[in-house]
């Protein structure tokens, strides 16, 4: 069997319980030695062969996969974070489809989860945004025009920026031209949840001047987004004066001094 593990965002110990015991049990591991945690490597048995994809074209790690699944071994793919998340997998497992060769998918901590945890930050806040996304700056992989940067701010919702460290010379102005304010709260997580790991809040106004003055120049995600300010709705999920499927309200919500109708009937299931 292959299998595609998602390492987790930098931590040794955010590996997923399945993937630290796939990665004891590997003859084969193919990790993405420029971003994963090479204190994972430390898992594996003496006897496992380790190989570094940052060294290896696409055509060199199929290689490797598909002969050592053709001598009856167990290969990781061993991917930084979650592999669905810019970890180029399709087009190896649509290699190995093509080979007859079976594969698994053992998900991870994606980084964008670390950079959360990192700022004490919750991505999703009523009244503020309810939508993430996740999202890269064009470069020499280049991105739909539909999905430019200022075609995303334009909504006003969390904005995730993987891989656009080397590029804040253009992001400021691609999410101010989109409709952020120049003030709009945005942070810089450097190597989030390594020993290295380093915070950075600013404004979208100010993003190329704290990278510079940090000496950061990639490894880093950039959150932008009013969630990182401090006003917010409070959650209906736990209001005392919302039903949902498991409690009553124990307090009439009220508007303009009456209680609504919608307080007496809807609920929640979330």
């Amino acid at each position: 069997m292959i299998t595609f593990v998602g390492a987790g965002s930098g931590a040794e110990d955010l590996i997923t319980v399945r993937g630290q015991q796939l990665l004891k049990e590997a003859d084969i591991v193919i990790y993405a030695g420029s971003l994963v945690n090479p204190g994972l490597l430390s898992l594996c048995r003496k006897e496992c062969q380790v190989y570094n994809s940052a060294e290896m074209t696409l055509e060199e790690v199929l290689g490797v996969m598909i002969s050592a699944y053709r001598e009856g071994k167990q290969i990781i793919r061993l991917h930084t974070g979650d592999p669905c998340l810019y970890g180029a997998i399709r087009e190896q497992m649509d290699a190995l489809k093509k080979e007859n060769i079976p594969y698994d998918i053992c998900p991870g901590v994606s980084s964008f989860c670390g950079a959360a945890a990192a700022l004490g930050a919750e991505y999703t806040l009523p009244g503020i945004s309810q939508s993430v996304v996740i999202t890269r700056m064009a470069g020499r992989t280049p991105v739909p025009d539909q999905e430019s940067i200022a075609s995303f701010a334009a909504h006003q919702a969390t904005m995730v920026i993987f891989l656009s460290t080397g590029r804040l010379s253009e992001l400021p102005a691609e999410l101010i031209r989109g409709g952020y304010p120049a003030d709009t709260p945005a942070a810089i997580v450097y190597k989030a949840t390594w020993p290295e790991e380093k915070t950075l809040r600013c404004t979208v106004g100010t993003l190329q001047e704290t990278a510079r003055r940090e000496g950061i120049t990639k490894t880093a995600l950039i959150v932008v987004g009013r969630i990182l300010g401090d006003g917010y709705g409070r959650s209906k999920l736990y209001d005392p004066s919302f039903t949902t499927e498991f409690r009553r309200a124990s307090e009439p919500e009220m508007q303009g001094g009456k209680e609504t109708d919608a307080a007496q009937e809807r609920s929640c299931n979330e």
